[in-house]
């Protein structure tokens, strides 16, 4: 397994990213993080460990600069600027297929919180590249029009008890033209603090990215 700290270049800076490779990959997933969080998610980081013991490489990424974040952690001006992260995402997508070691492997998106909407307009964007999208109690809704270009298989996993996220990715769902899912977590918060919550979204994820839109209940 190899692993990489990598470097990005947009809009005169950079952003940063950890790159781990299993050998013989089966694809390779593009993690978007949310509002206010890093690729040091413990939530996110324990999810692509999962993915890698399947077989999948995993990219997490910072989709805002240095400056961008300390910015940000006073104001909040970027965090739900989804143009701005899509772009990014966008960016990323076209990164890995430049790379000799990544440009062949089936590539997935992995969004949380506001990360999900930027994954959701990067693979409207690049739609004969991504092969699938999961989103971990995300803002679907963000993504806009967006949603209806979409042409990859698409999960959206939220907990049972985050209300207000449930009822934003039910709507959301309604705009999807592609296999899609809702996989409803019970009992779930929006963090999947709950005992056996994060190892339901990792399971969850890994089977969609593997199989995309045949898990167990798809539309």
């Amino acid at each position: 397994m190899r692993s990489e700290a990598v470097s990005l270049p947009v809009d005169g800076s950079a952003i940063v990213g950890d790159l781990v490779i299993p050998e013989q990959a089966a694809g390779v997933v593009l993690f978007a993080h949310g509002s206010g969080s890093s690729r040091h998610s413990p939530r996110n980081r324990a999810v692509a460990a999962s993915l890698r013991e399947a077989g999948l490489g995993t990219l997490l990424l910072d989709l805002l600069t240095e400056q961008e974040e300390r910015l940000d952690a006073v104001s909040g001006q970027y965090r739900f600027d989804i143009g701005l992260l899509g772009r990014r995402l966008v960016s990323a997508v076209d990164w890995l297929g430049d790379r000799p070691d990544t440009a062949e492997l089936p590539l997935g998106l992995f969004g949380a919180s506001t990360g999900a909407a930027a994954a959701l307009v990067a693979a409207a964007e690049r739609p004969g590249r991504i092969r699938s999208v999961v989103s971990r109690g995300g803002r679907p809704d963000l993504a806009a029009e967006a949603l209806s270009r979409v042409r990859s298989p698409v999960l959206l996993i939220v907990g049972g008890d985050d209300g207000h996220v449930l009822m934003l990715n039910r709507e959301a769902a309604e705009r999807l033209r592609v296999p899609h899912r809702l996989h409803v977590i019970p009992g779930a918060t929006h963090l999947f603090e709950e005992p056996g919550a994060l190892e339901d979204v990792a399971d969850a994820a890994r089977q969609w990215f593997l199989r995309p839109g045949e898990e167990e209940g798809r539309p």
